[in-house]
């Protein structure tokens, strides 16, 4: 009986090491990462309207974001705090020829910084004719950083 407790917990280990290190491939026999994608990858979009400043809309899904501001003037979306989704990219672009969409971190003191910089902002504007029209942002789990 104790040898094969001793079995079964040596191979419950052994599983558990293997299992931790694993790699997935996708169409590729030997993958290099974690994830390997020999291929196209499709990611999750979705088109969001923004809110007023008192109520902005909250940008929680998805991965590439077509924001879509209507209210002629800015409207407002809200990014999660870092802390809560480290390593989350999203993309977004400010899909109208017309309206600003401005973006800002729900809660905290977090700040948004540009790629190369030590100097942050609470918002961001993504003016429909700009070099912001389209913004990648990813979670350090501290800040934001943006890449335009």
């Amino acid at each position: 009986m104790n040898k094969l407790k001793f079995l079964l917990i040596l191979m419950a280990v052994n599983w558990t090491v293997n299992f931790g290190y694993a790699q997935v491939g996708i169409n590729t026999t030997n993958p290099l990462s974690t994830l390997d994608i020999n291929g196209n990858l499709s990611v999750k979009v979705i088109t969001l309207t923004g809110g007023s400043s008192a109520s902005p809309t909250p940008i929680s899904d998805g991965v590439y974001l077509s924001l879509d501001p209507r209210n002629g003037t800015t409207d407002n979306y809200i990014l999660p705090l870092p802390s809560s989704v480290p390593g989350r990219v999203y993309i977004l672009r400010n899909i109208t020829d017309f309206d600003t969409a401005q973006l800002s971190i729900s809660g905290g003191t977090q700040r948004f910084f540009p790629k190369n910089s030590s100097s942050g902002t609470f918002t961001i504007a993504m003016p429909p004719n700009s070099d912001n029209k389209s913004l990648i942002l990813i979670s350090d789990g501290f800040n934001w950083t943006y890449f335009n």
